[in-house]
């Protein structure tokens, strides 16, 4: 989601007055009717405030946005086939569906060839485009709490129940009940970098990311299939409690984080995110120092896939950690995040 009100303001202004050079530029997501549109939608134009604005249509679907139906922002400036058209209705009346191989044939199309129009058209696979909408209203729901509001998420959910199968379709298959289970509780927490999500138990928190995390589907499954476990949304007195200390840390009033959590991943990369811990707020380190003190001096690469493998995004400050160059490096949430982090860092304890 675009951050800069310069910008903002910029393609407000161009929806406005649907200005054609920007069609593509952007996509604006509106929040009064959970739609999002390009640049010349000849729909009513909503206020300033009620508009969200994306780079790509990709990102307006992880945030819960459908498709507007009058100006069809998946598909402008060009003329796509009919099949594909199809899939994107099928998915609008489906949100909650995996698709299969077999699903293509019954439409009459070999499921490569589809495969192949759809990001020809979109520039991503009819999967990721699936995925997205899915997970868009997983989260939105998320948002909105356990209660169903079914006017307000149109994605023809008749019953809390009925939700709550669909989630569990979308965050992952029911755990093998022979074995021990794990249930982990999604919860939506708004902060001012953006929406992040935590998934906890009654004592531990497992993770805690950024919504637009690239990769994030991916790593719940990874989560969910090491651990065994059903996700279903919901509180804890864990999540309850991050979400607290993430406040009061974007304030500037929290000492140290103090939620309990545990690291999922291989003893190399606990040894590099136990590492990350011991990096002072304000201060920072580089690839090749984490590298150094495990005396793998070699092994600046595999730190930097450790550091970017961290499920507890601020609580393991990974953000911590630069090039020795001084450049930022890389960052899962995102640069501008990972460099308006270190600056809020930098004067932090002058608030305490």
């Amino acid at each position: 989601m675009i951050k800069n009100e310069k910008i903002k303001r910029e393609y407000y202004q161009a929806l406005l007055e649907r200005k054609t050079e920007y069609d593509g530029i952007f996509f604006a997501g509106i929040n009064t009717t959970g739609v999002f549109c390009h640049a010349t939608c000849p729909a009513r134009k909503p206020k300033y405030e009620h508009c969200q604005f994306y780079e790509t249509a990709e990102e307006a679907l992880l945030s819960g946005f459908r498709p507007c139906k009058r100006c069809h922002p998946l598909s402008y400036p060009r003329t796509i086939p009919e099949i594909v058209q199809k899939m994107v209705d099928l998915v609008e009346e489906q949100p909650e569906k995996r698709w299969m191989d077999r699903d293509f044939t019954a439409l009459g199309i070999h499921s490569a060839t589809a495969r192949r129009q759809f990001k020809k058209v979109y520039g991503m696979t009819f999967v990721q485009f699936a995925r997205a909408r899915r997970m868009g209203i997983a989260m939105k729901t998320i948002k909105k709490g356990e209660k169903i509001i079914d006017t307000q998420l149109d994605a023809g959910y008749d019953s809390a129940s009925g939700f709550h199968d669909a989630f569990t379709k979308i965050m992952g298959r029911k755990p093998n009940q022979s074995k021990e289970i794990i249930v982990l509780y999604a919860d939506w927490i708004d902060t001012t970098l953006g929406p992040m999500l935590s998934l906890a138990d009654d004592d531990y928190l497992y993770l805690l990311e950024f919504v637009d995390r690239r990769g994030l589907e991916r790593e719940i499954e990874r989560l969910r299939n090491r651990l065994n476990a059903q996700i279903i949304p919901g509180k804890t007195q864990i999540s309850k409690q991050i979400a607290e200390e993430l406040q009061q840390y974007f304030d500037k009033k929290l000492k140290s984080f103090q939620t309990p959590y545990k690291l999922i991943g291989s003893e190399f990369q606990k040894s590099v995110w136990q590492l990350l811990l011991l990096i002072e707020r304000g201060e920072t380190t580089s690839y090749q120092k984490l590298a150094d003190r495990l005396d793998k001096p070699k092994a600046v690469r595999a730190v930097g896939t450790a550091n970017g493998c961290n499920q507890l995004a601020i609580l393991i400050p990974c953000h911590r950690v630069i090039q020795t160059s001084g450049g930022l490096g890389g960052y899962a949430g995102g640069l501008e995040r990972k460099k308006w982090l270190l600056n809020h860092e930098k004067n932090y304890e002058q608030m305490l």
